[in-house]
């Protein structure tokens, strides 16, 4: 029998700062890690729609998608396999951020270079990175 993907998906929320490019991370106390932020597809949702409202509910951030980047794929902590989509995000308004939900006890803005060292996960740097390509070709 074939495992049933658990599909998730988040974003890389960025903005042009005074010194550069800066991108959101939030600290889950849930397991003590820093990440970009996402979560799982709900029923009947489309991953871009997950992306745009784990954003939100994260991070208190209304943004939109831009370019999806490359996805990532792993075994979860039951065993399961997961794919979570990711696309570049833009803050729409107001670019403070503050968490949303109790998933969440930190968000920051900080550098590409910080967050790069900040992060807990091999993937979410892979993402990253490919993120700040794609934002140096522009």
């Amino acid at each position: 029998m074939t495992k049933q993907w658990v599909r998730a998906a988040g974003g890389v929320v960025y903005r042009r700062a005074a010194k550069g490019l800066e991108v959101v991370v939030v600290h889950r106390p849930r397991y003590d890690d820093w990440s970009l932020p996402k979560g799982k597809v709900d029923p009947g949702e489309e991953e871009a729609e997950t992306a745009l409202r784990e954003i939100l509910e994260e991070t208190s951030l209304s943004c939109r998608a831009g370019t999806e980047l490359e996805p990532v794929e792993y075994t979860d902590q039951r065993g399961r396999p997961k794919r979570v989509r990711y696309w570049l995000m833009q803050p729409v308004g107001a670019v403070e951020v503050r968490p949303g939900d109790d998933e969440v006890d930190v968000v920051q803005w900080m550098s590409f270079a910080e967050a790069s060292s900040l992060l807990t996960y091999d993937l979410d740097r892979r993402v990253l990175a490919d993120a700040l390509s794609r934002l140096e070709e522009v």
